[in-house]
């Protein structure tokens, strides 16, 4: 009779800046390439993770999930220090739990939360790998608010993707259930929830938005190429580094 083995989920957070995205690449600079050689450094043979989905390169996250299969004798608490000891500074595992074989990091996902940050002026240092800098720029916050609402709800999203060559048999249909614009200040938050997105969907739409708020496009002018289902050049994707992965939203899984 086989031995069970155990998986886990882990949720982390990580600065992309230096990273080929998150799914393992040839060059090796993913992250996901460096969170495979901790847990191989961890349990000195090859570990396969599963993560909830792709981001960009140079693109954030603060609640990526991914999971893994492996017996460990030691606690939760135990395997969440292991993580850190052995992933590279830029990777920070924040929670790790034991999770039943029904689980999975990417199928069991319902949506995700994205954050896009932007700054009418310059940001502080800090920050400044995180946030757009807009410098010397005027948004017109309830047109790009209108844009939006137009792009909120169940549609074809084609004209708001990036061709990801042999990979595009995914359904450009998707359903985006909340886009809001959050101002503080000089800071401005762009919030899109939704149950899944195509390749650059969501710097697409935030590019897109910047160019309402400037007047380089119009809400109505939005719905136009929504509604025309064709990626033009109109369309400009807003640069990675704004841009986290906030959160992933789970099914209840019962059993």
């Amino acid at each position: 009779m086989s031995k069970t083995v155990q998986r886990w989920r882990c949720d982390c957070a990580y600065d992309g800046t230096d990273y080929s995205g998150w799914q393992k690449q040839p060059n090796g600079k993913a992250v996901q390439d460096f969170i495979n050689f901790g847990l191989r450094e961890i349990f000195q043979h090859e570990v396969r993770t599963v993560g909830a989905g792709r981001t960009d390169a140079g693109v954030h996250a603060k609640g990526q999930v991914f999971h893994f299969e492996k017996n460990w004798s030691h606690g939760e608490n135990s395997m969440l220090q292991a993580m850190r000891a052995h992933f590279p500074i830029g990777i920070s595992p924040r929670k790790v739990s034991k999770v039943g074989p029904r689980f999975h990091a990417h199928l069991s996902a319902r949506g995700k939360r994205y954050r896009y940050r932007a700054n009418l002026g310059w940001a502080m240092p800090q920050d400044e790998r995180f946030v757009l800098s807009m410098k010397n720029t005027i948004l017109d916050g309830e047109k790009m608010q209108l844009a939006a609402n137009i792009l909120t709800g169940k549609h074809d999203y084609s004209a708001f993707s990036a061709s990801h060559g042999k990979e595009d048999t995914e359904s450009p249909v998707k359903h985006i259930w909340r886009f809001d614009l959050l101002s503080k200040g000089k800071s401005i938050d762009f919030v899109i929830e939704g149950g899944g997105f195509l390749y650059k969907m969501v710097r697409s739409m935030v590019g897109a938005l910047l160019d309402v708020g400037t007047g380089k496009l119009s809400p109505s002018d939005i719905k136009c190429i929504l509604e025309s289902r064709k990626r033009t050049e109109v369309v400009v994707s807003a640069p990675a580094h704004g841009l986290c992965l906030d959160k992933v939203f789970y099914k209840r899984i019962l059993g």
